[in-house]
């Protein structure tokens, strides 16, 4: 089919689950939000022990008041046995609940984290206790510090302290005597010791900011100098009579980050040693710093405009430093790729293979990203991925074997490579042809074992246990049965994956998601769910939702595409050609595909609505203010209207510094085009929101009533960026976003 100068070329890749109508139950919103019949099972944490022979996992006890508990199970064979029973865990005639867990480094002790509160986006603030495996004694740590107050307590190398952070001060105990000693002393005021600043925390996933020697004879800790950046304060105007400003110290683009040292402490003589870094500390980030042995620390720094790393090795015996490693791109340089494979975040170390001799580095070359590693004493780069196709993530380096994620054909999917350390052997695929689509690994120290999670349009998420490399099936850990058999009683929509060309050399991926009685004689609404920004996928090879589900239902055809600067295993160029075009290049792809497709014959293009969430609310603005022909309704959630009120790390690394170049900012932001809304424009906030602030949506509110623009809102108050806390949010943010579209983008005419 040719459509003009542009070219639909469709694969039909997959299709959902099972036929399109295996059942004839309809979705509601209360279904979905309200009734709890749709639970999917998720697997237990895990901690590897004994090298990978083992696991342990919390399960609740047997009886009448189930409790959390430790259960260890072999890894070849799945012998269980109780390690930690709740009776163990008993304080004042009742267990303590588990929510997460370490052990010593000799296996003889248990470190249990539980009573957590939040700090910034994650539950990194609590209490500690310590079990003894051997005399089956529990004890709290930190009592002389209020509850719940304690952050990343970890075990020493030889087993007789635990050091933590308590209010921005580092802090190491005896936990046989508790005897506890204060490390640090200037914690607070914008002075933080051994964790991080809301900036470091969500634009290079650092939380636990400092680490012990491997001989427990020093510490080394990030410091965060936070003092001169702005404070942006939210308001909690529902929780008292009076309103409750909560500030936040958030640095805005073109204002300068925080300033960060790494320091090292001496436990014997408790004097702190400044590692002496080149560069401006303000001006420069350190987001990386970890032990190769007990006299050498691999150090990560990169420039403000984060198109530069160097790699730093250090020793402490001699004061040495020296630079081991660069990397420089005219665009960004990421430390932590963002990709479907991965799960949760990464601490941004470099895995050490040979025996501590060498390092890994995934990194962008002209034309694809590849692995390397890299000997530090010399700085040799060898070359390991040397294929033509893109590394999405790094899995594990044990011994002389590497296992990588990738997926050359398909940027839909991800799937397991193996290849070997000494690059003599070529990559070869070890995920099974039988699990298309979307696989994620956790693998064990010894490389003998993987949870493997696995999921796409075709099938529920599954969770097993499997040897390596072989993908031996040893158990099915969650099979989520019961959630398939509620969906094949669903009238179950069609998806298809399309291809399609809007340029030359320009091919962007397209998931379709039809009605289930979809029937192509018929004009159908179109409903575009957008991202389009550099830190995630949307058309991709997983399951599709309740919602979509229930949209499809309705009689709405749902399409997500990813333009140029998506993290898609498309090459380099791909992915760099956005880089100072956020909300240009991005905002022209997806509508340039939008045109395309909208002249297929079963779609009417005067029945569009887009919809989008932070990066992809920002996307639905611009869409729908600079292209009012094709978008006739837009649902706007916790957007980035101006990029100049956005953080400095996230922003200036795909778009450069504003100071010399502050028009690129002002061209990308929707709040710029605001004057040409012509459709239907619901814009929702949280008033929560420490990521995108609500300032943003009163910013566009502002600008809007200033050009006589109408359109609808909904301030969530109190809510984070994700929507979700307090009773029944979610079910009320859907129930709007799903009326708002049935009312302006009707599926019968």
């Amino acid at each position: 089919m040719r459509f003009s100068s542009f070219t639909i070329s469709v694969l039909f890749l997959f299709l959902i689950l099972h036929t399109p109508l295996s059942g004839q139950e309809l979705l509601t919103i209360d279904r979905i939000y309200q009734s709890n019949e749709f639970q999917q099972e998720y697997e237990q944490k895990i901690q590897w022990i004994e090298n990978g022979a083992a696991y342990v996992t919390i399960e609740k006890s047997n009886g009448p008041e189930a409790s959390d508990e430790l259960v260890r199970y072999s890894s070849s064979d799945q012998m269980r046995s109780l390690l930690v029973a709740s009776k163990d865990l008993q304080v004042n005639g009742k267990s303590i609940s588990i929510e997460s867990f370490s052990f010593s480094p000799d296996g003889s002790k248990v470190l249990i984290f539980n009573n957590s509160s939040r700090v910034w986006r994650s539950f990194t603030k609590g209490d500690y206790w310590v079990y003894d495996l051997k005399s089956k004694r529990l004890k709290s740590l930190g009592n002389s510090f209020p509850l719940s107050s304690l952050m990343f307590a970890k075990f020493s190398a030889d087993n007789r302290y635990v050091a933590y952070v308590q209010e921005f001060n580092l802090y190491r105990e005896d936990f046989v005597s508790g005897k506890i000693e204060q490390l640090t002393f200037d914690g607070g005021a914008g002075i933080i010791n051994g964790t991080f600043d809301w900036a470091y925390e969500e634009e290079f996933g650092k939380r636990d900011g400092f680490s012990w020697s491997p001989d427990a004879r020093k510490i080394v800790f990030w410091q965060i100098d936070a003092t001169k950046v702005g404070t942006h304060f939210m308001i909690n105007n529902i929780d008292s009579v009076y309103a409750k400003p909560i500030p936040l110290q958030y640095p805005k683009v073109g204002q300068d980050p925080s300033g960060a040292k790494i320091g090292l402490i001496d436990l014997k003589t408790k004097e702190i040693n400044w590692i002496p870094i080149q560069g401006d500390p303000i001006q420069n980030y350190l987001p990386g710093v970890q032990w190769v042995h007990d006299d050498l620390l691999l150090i990560q720094q990169m420039n403000r405009k984060q198109n530069q790393l160097l790699v730093w090795a250090f020793q402490p015996s001699t004061q040495k430093l020296r630079q081991v490693y660069s990397e420089k791109e005219e665009t960004w340089i990421e430390l932590s790729y963002p990709d479907l494979s991965a799960s949760g975040w990464n601490n941004n170390d470099l895995p050490i293979t040979q025996e501590n001799r060498s390092f890994l580095r995934m990194a962008e070359t002209k034309d694809w990203r590849r692995v390397f590693q890299i000997d530090i004493a010399s700085g040799n780069k060898t070359l390991l991925t040397p294929g033509d196709y893109d590394v999405a993530s790094l899995s594990k380096a044990v011994g002389n074997h590497l296992y990588f994620m990738a997926s050359p054909q398909e940027s839909t999917q991800r799937y397991l490579y193996h290849t070997s350390i000494n690059a003599s052997e070529k990559p070869k695929r070890i995920t099974p042809a039988n699990f298309e689509g979307v696989n994620g690994y956790n693998i064990s120290p010894n490389g003998a074992f993987a949870i493997h999670v696995h999921e796409s349009t075709q099938a529920v998420r599954t969770v097993r246990l499997i040897s390596l490399p072989d993908h031996k099936l040893i158990k099915t850990l969650v099979d989520n049965q019961s959630y398939e058999k509620k969906l094949t009683a669903l009238a179950l929509p069609k998806v298809e994956f399309q291809k399609l060309s809007i340029a030359e050399n320009i091919e962007i991926d397209v998931r379709m998601i039809f009605p289930p009685a979809f029937d192509k004689s018929k004009k159908y609404p179109v409903l575009f769910h957008v991202y389009g920004e550099p830190w995630g996928q949307v058309a991709i090879d997983k399951q599709i939702g309740l919602w979509n589900i229930l949209m499809a239902q309705k009689g709405y055809v749902i399409i997500d595409m990813d333009n140029r600067g998506t993290p898609c295993l498309k090459g380099s160029a791909w992915r760099k050609s956005i880089y100072k075009k956020v909300g240009i290049l991005n905002t022209d792809d997806q509508a340039m595909a939008a045109k395309a497709i909208l002249k297929l014959d079963y779609l009417d293009a005067d029945r569009t609505a887009v919809w989008g969430w932070s990066g992809g609310g920002s996307m639905t603005l611009n869409l729908l203010f600079r292209y009012p022909e094709i978008y006739k309704t837009g649902v706007a959630i916790a957007a980035v209207s101006d990029q100049l009120i956005y953080d400095n790390i996230y922003q200036e690394r795909y778009m450069g510094l504003p100071q010399e170049d502050v028009q690129a900012f002002i061209n990308g932001s929707p709040v710029t085009h605001a004057k040409n809304l012509e459709g239907n424009l619901l814009l929702i906030h949280g008033t929560g929101d420490d990521n995108v602030h609500y300032q943003s949506a009163e910013i566009l509110i502002d600008e809007l009533i200033k050009e006589n623009k109408q359109f609808e809102m909904m301030a969530y108050p109190n809510r984070s960026h994700g929507i979700y806390e307090r009773e029944n949010t979610r079910r009320h943010l859907y129930t709007l976003i799903s009326n708002f579209i049935f009312r302006n983008t009707p599926v019968n005419k």
